[in-house]
């Protein structure tokens, strides 16, 4: 970065003090690279010249040629407009104006042709465009008119008081390539621009802003994007070769007698093939001494847990301890619960350490954990309090590892010398473009298939209209002994949103099935966390037969028996909310189904949403969709990783660049791995900016 792009923003032509602040304030814009990065996010084509009849209200801004035949002055005071008709060889069209009438009026010629700029729209049937722009037209000229793409940048009301609307900020723009161009230096080696066919970053910057052509700006766009995510990869896969380096991880030696004893004679079900092929990734990791760091997806009831034990056992046969972490105690709980009843008596020794363990019971796992009794921990953040001492910690398990800040998951890896091996899970299938830079110095495992016997849950739309045909269901399935969730999307009745809400819900419920025939749970964050477990365990001990809920039933419950799940106004619900409230049912050998229940009228979002959901229980194809519709930076658990931070680049539609500038930081470093050889110094001098040590955040 040359000394003149960090020249502090007031300094620029057109900018001065007042402007330079509301730039800090508004766009976080303090100096001239800030302002030189801050790029257009769409483009008005005036490359062409649009026909009247060609015009139509879902165009953007256009430009078109027209004669002037006729302008009049309307109204009175207020209601004050000039009318102008422009005719072409297609067709008319009018013009509106509501300002500066006196202006327009002298320079707008009748019988005159001009070049008018502006945006289509409709009233009353009726085309017209308000306020364009209007040059004299001059056939003589050549390349007549404004024949580019015009940039168009985000803007707030507060710049728009400082003359910094989109044509403001287009002049600072170009007050500033003006003078810096020459001084934008290249930030990646002539071997890649040749190979990927990229233009220089001077050209790219330059074309960002005011390209010449469509080819122009296609080009820019491909340059800036292939080096957002190129240097992003480059980060992550350096952290990946120096964390295997200089982190060395116990060695499994062996395949011993528990893990031996657990499949052979506990195991209640046969492995999928998805299933083995994780335990082998894994299995072959714990046999180097290098640390491992692999992330496991899976959707609910992927059998996720079993490999994870079955894992845990691995080390405890080579004489470690292990540990998982779940985010919520209603988790955790689940998790020991699952795991005891696997393993049975005897096996190992597994202890649950919680908030709400009894201090007696809590010294009691301490000292067990430091003389190395206690072989299995399962709790929540109370794991990485700094009294919880492993005698010799070789395997952690993290589950619904975003719910975790930075430094709770730094702690759990540092409670050893030799730093465990780390599995980290998520039952929210990740796109594989948003897992390649999310998790991108991460080994990925995925369990694609369901357990055998396991059927696919029905999921059907009904809209409020049908909902005595639910009610009449819900009869059917409780008639057979099942149990049943309905999910609220509120607690209180909010003026803005026409939401069913829960406590109205509650009393249409008790209305169709009344006590003591019916008993019903009802759960939701304003509970106690007492009266929320005591209700929680009524329902789980089938005393209840259906709990009405806000979304915190979403991750933590385990009813095989409960077949039905009823999502209320399902179209406010994201995709991956939707996804994971299905798959609270579908745990037991029963059919299961999901009702989504909405109103009649539908955005196209949530149209495509809700078909979604019908069509599909694949989690991995539903979290694609989701991206596409909500953008990569909205997707849960990625807000917090700081990795991105794209200014171009769209994780959802830019595939293939990523894809292209891994494959790419992977054969450097096959070749290069230190960076050393002098036609990549500028990666090497990269990397010596950014780097701040081992970024913790990298390990889950």
């Amino acid at each position: 970065m040359t000394a003149i792009l960090n020249t502090p923003i007031e300094y620029l032509k057109g900018v001065g003090v007042q402007r330079a602040d509301v730039l800090k304030k508004e766009l976080s814009i303090f100096r001239y690279a800030d302002l030189l990065h801050y790029y257009p996010f769409r483009y008005v084509d005036r490359t062409r010249f649009y026909k009247i009849k060609e015009l139509h209200a879902e165009l953007p801004s256009i430009q078109f040629l027209g004669r002037i035949i006729s302008k009049e002055i309307l109204g009175e005071k207020r209601t004050k407009r000039l009318i102008a008709h422009v005719k072409d060889d297609t067709g008319t069209l009018e013009l509106v104006w509501f300002q500066s009438l006196k202006w327009v009026d002298k320079n707008l010629q009748v019988g005159s042709v001009y070049i008018l700029f502006g945006k289509p729209t409709s009233f009353n049937g009726r085309l017209s465009i308000s306020h364009p722009e209007f040059e004299l037209y001059n056939p003589a000229v050549k390349n007549t008119g404004n024949l580019t793409l015009q940039p168009v940048y985000n803007s707030t009301e507060k710049l728009k008081q400082f003359s910094l609307d989109t044509k403001g900020i287009q002049r600072i723009q170009a007050n500033l390539l003006e003078i810096v161009l020459l001084a934008i230096s290249e930030t990646l080696p002539e071997y890649l621009l040749r190979k990927n066919q990229l233009i220089s970053r001077k050209q790219a910057l330059q074309h960002i802003h005011f390209p010449a052509s469509q080819e122009a700006l296609d080009a820019a766009q491909d340059r800036l994007k292939f080096e957002e995510l190129f240097f992003i990869q480059l980060k992550l896969l350096k952290n990946k070769l120096v964390r295997s380096e200089k982190f060395k991880g116990a060695i499994f030696e062996k395949v011993g007698d528990k893990f031996n004893a657990f499949y052979s004679e506990k195991l209640p079900f046969d492995l999928t093939n998805a299933q083995k092929r994780v335990l082998k990734d894994i299995r072959l990791d714990t046999q180097r001494p290098v640390q491992m760091n692999r992330l496991l997806q899976g959707d609910v009831g992927s059998g996720k847990t079993v490999v994870a034990l079955m894992c845990m056992l691995l080390a405890i046969d080579n004489g470690f301890q292990a540990c998982l972490m779940a985010p919520t105690e209603i988790l955790a709980q689940q998790h020991f619960q699952s795991i005891v009843s696997l393993v049975g008596d005897g096996l190992v020794q597994v202890s649950l350490l919680t908030g709400s363990t009894p201090p007696k019971s809590r010294k009691v796992i301490h000292e067990q954990l430091r003389d190395g009794s206690l072989d299995l921990l399962i709790g929540t953040h109370a794991l990485i309090e700094d009294t919880v001492q492993f005698k010799n910690l070789g395997f952690v398990v993290i589950d619904e590892q975003h719910r975790f800040g930075v430094e709770q998951r730094a702690k759990l890896w540092r409670k050893n010398v030799v730093p465990p091996h780390i599995l980290v899970m998520t039952a929210t299938p990740i796109p594989r473009t948003l897992a390649m830079t999310l998790y991108g110095d991460l080994d990925v495992s995925v369990i694609d298939e369901l357990p055998v016997g396991r059927k696919p849950i029905k999921t059907v739309h009904l809209y409020e209209t049908q909902r005595l045909k639910m009610f009449g269901f819900m009869r059917d399935e409780i008639a057979k002994g099942r149990q049943i969730y309905i999910v609220y999307p509120l607690i209180k009745e909010s003026e803005k949103l026409d939401l069913l809400h829960l406590e109205a819900g509650i009393e249409a419920i008790s209305q169709e099935f009344p006590p003591p025939k019916y008993q019903i749970s009802i759960v939701h964050g304003r509970l106690k966390p007492a009266e929320k477990d005591a209700e929680m365990k009524r329902f789980v001990k089938g005393q209840t037969q259906i709990m009405v809920a806000t979304t915190v039933i979403e991750v933590g419950v385990n009813v095989p028996n409960a077949s039905v799940m009823i999502i209320e106004n399902a179209e406010r619900f994201g995709l991956s909310q939707l996804h994971q409230l299905r798959g609270r049912v579908g745990r037991g050998a029963e059919q299961s189904y999901c009702i989504l229940m909405s109103g009649n009228k539908l955005s196209r979002e949530a149209k495509i949403r809700l078909e979604t959901m019908v069509r599909t229980t694949d989690g991995f194809e539903i979290s694609e969709i989701d991206m596409q519709l909500r953008g990569p930076g909205n997707i849960e658990g990625t807000q917090q990783s700081g990795t991105l931070d794209l200014k171009l680049a769209n994780l959802a539609t830019d595939q293939k660049i990523l894809i292209k500038a891994r494959e790419q930081v992977i054969e450097i470093f096959d070749q290069d791995p230190t960076l050393s050889s002098p036609e990549n110094i500028l990666l090497r001098q990269f990397l010596e900016r950014s780097s701040e040590g081992i970024s913790w955040n990298k390990i889950s």
